[in-house]
């Protein structure tokens, strides 16, 4: 592997395998997102415990200070909102000069496969790697469904996975499942990492599919709602974090969220 792009992926992939991926990229299809109104304040608690940001390049000149130490993740693609025909009418919207301008560590964007626009986002996606690839930035493909979240099957992640690493996504960000998830993990030859999904009601909730995740295979989540929309988001972003580098159980990580929560960790 190329000494840029190992490089780039050895801060956002820890030492021991694992990530922990905070996305506050929202806003690019739904605007203004609830906990996201000033995204800037919303990650300052957070931070400290992300292996990496996930952000838009307006976000991320605006909101986020310069100094900030953790590696960016920046999302490149764009084109789409909530109000529109068609969540998968996506495409790159950032070029490689502002992407090496913004001293991004790696950069991300949705394919849409089976949607309306498959062919379009897929050929888009092939286009950023080749662009990243000759100046050692990791591309991270996100398997998106848009409105239909009945699609997320092992048969369809799994597909969807193993397209985005043969396109050559160096990180898959996926749905989990609770059947075959493991399916989904093995078939793809590049580490995938866990995504949100819908808010769930506890942080128990998260804990249980991002521990049972982990034991499939993944390394890690990039999950963004769950955490920062949360009443009490630092306990459940330090009980992830203890799931995925302090191997805690689901139990584990729910018992630190309450110590946190109550002051005592």
């Amino acid at each position: 592997m190329d000494w840029g792009i190992q490089n780039r992926l050895n801060r956002l992939i820890q030492k021991d395998g694992k990530a922990l991926f905070l996305p506050i990229d929202h806003g690019y299809f739904q605007g203004p997102t609830r906990k996201l109104e000033k995204p800037g304040e919303t990650i300052k608690p957070l931070v400290p415990y992300a292996d990496a940001v996930m952000m838009t390049r307006g976000v991320l000149r605006n909101c986020v200070d310069p100094s900030i130490e953790k590696p960016i993740i920046l999302r490149v693609s764009g084109g789409n909102s909530v109000v529109g025909d068609d969540l998968s009418n996506e495409e790159q919207m950032t070029s490689i000069t502002e992407i090496l301008r913004l001293n991004a560590s790696a950069v991300s964007m949705s394919i849409y496969v089976g949607g309306k626009y498959e062919h379009q986002t897929l050929k888009s996606f092939s286009r950023l790697v080749d662009q990243c690839e000759d100046y050692g930035i990791p591309t991270m493909a996100v398997t998106a469904v848009g409105r239909e979240l009945e699609k997320r099957t092992a048969r369809y992640l799994g597909l969807c996975s193993r397209i985005a690493a043969e396109l050559g996504a160096r990180v898959v960000k996926t749905y989990y499942c609770e059947e075959d998830f493991a399916k989904v993990v093995d078939g793809c030859p590049v580490p995938v990492v866990i995504a949100g999904g819908p808010k769930v009601d506890t942080a128990l909730e998260v804990f249980e599919f991002v521990y049972d995740g982990m034991q499939c295979g993944a390394i890690g989540v990039n999950l963004g709602r769950n955490i920062w929309q949360h009443q009490y988001p630092v306990a459940v972003m330090r009980g992830i974090r203890g799931i995925i580098h302090e191997n805690l159980t689901a139990k584990e990580a729910q018992q630190l969220f309450e110590e946190v929560k109550s002051g005592k960790a």
